[in-house]
């Protein structure tokens, strides 16, 4: 819905769609995911520990009105504003660590297009659900987890709680407990789950970098759970068989 560092809106669409009804983005940020995958027909939770974050779903969400959208002041070029929202519209990770900006023709064209994007989709965020918590406030419930941490090492730093504060190893433990989907995103060396090249990026200078993925589709989990139990089923009909007809 917004600009904010680190969104997948540009490459979202490589992650696998959701299985689910219920899509849980227990790092939310700007929730790209599912705003992309029809949230409207879906239910959303999103977990976000960034209290200012939170404060951003939370007026969308429960406050925000189409008129209240519509009369959002545009900001010119030169100008300076206290205001988050948009301070993140800068898209940078220093953005986190300011109290005031001055406003970019970059940041004024993105919060322009940010405020076409409220009015027009304000209607199918309203029935989300907004957490302001660590990511194991999640509820534990069957769903498409779309996991984006602070990526591990100097990429994750920038936030407010960045990823010097992360334990990942507690992190994986915790992902592969969740029951349902189960994508995880991370940058190039991360080793807390067995990632996977997903797509090459190309950053300023020519510069490209490695976005990983970690993936467990939980329908196919189930579909392996379902053979397993009819194949104990089966051999247990067999034993029974066996029994009643010894052999001669």
């Amino acid at each position: 819905m917004f600009y904010y560092y680190g969104r997948k809106k540009q490459i979202v669409r490589y992650y696998p769609s959701p299985n689910y009804n219920t899509i849980i983005e227990p790092f939310a940020g700007a929730a790209a995911y599912s705003f992309h995958h029809n949230a409207s027909e879906r239910r959303v939770i999103l977990v976000e520990k960034d209290q200012k974050v939170a404060n951003i779903w939370k007026w969308l969400i429960h406050d925000a009105t189409l008129r209240d959208v519509q009369s959002l002041p545009d900001l010119q070029p030169g100008e300076r504003s206290t205001e988050f929202l948009h301070i993140i519209h800068a898209a940078t990770k220093m953005a986190f660590a300011f109290k005031r900006i001055k406003v970019t023709p970059v940041l004024a064209r993105n919060w322009e297009i940010s405020k076409r994007v409220f009015a027009k989709h304000l209607h199918e965020v309203k029935h989300w659900e907004i957490i302001c918590g660590d990511y194991t406030a999640s509820p534990d419930i069957e769903a498409t987890w779309f996991i984006d941490p602070p990526y591990q090492g100097e990429s994750g730093m920038g936030y407010r709680h960045s990823s010097a504060q992360l334990d990942y190893s507690q992190l994986a433990k915790w992902a592969l407990s969740r029951k349902g989907d189960i994508i995880c995103c991370e940058g190039e060396g991360a080793n807390y789950l067995p990632f996977v090249p997903l797509l090459e990026l190309k950053g300023i200078a020519g510069k490209t970098s490695k976005e990983m993925l970690f993936y467990r589709s939980g329908t196919r989990r189930r579909q392996l759970q379902l053979f397993e139990m009819q194949a104990q089923q089966g051999a247990a009909l067999d034993g029974d068989s066996a029994a009643l007809h010894p052999r001669q």
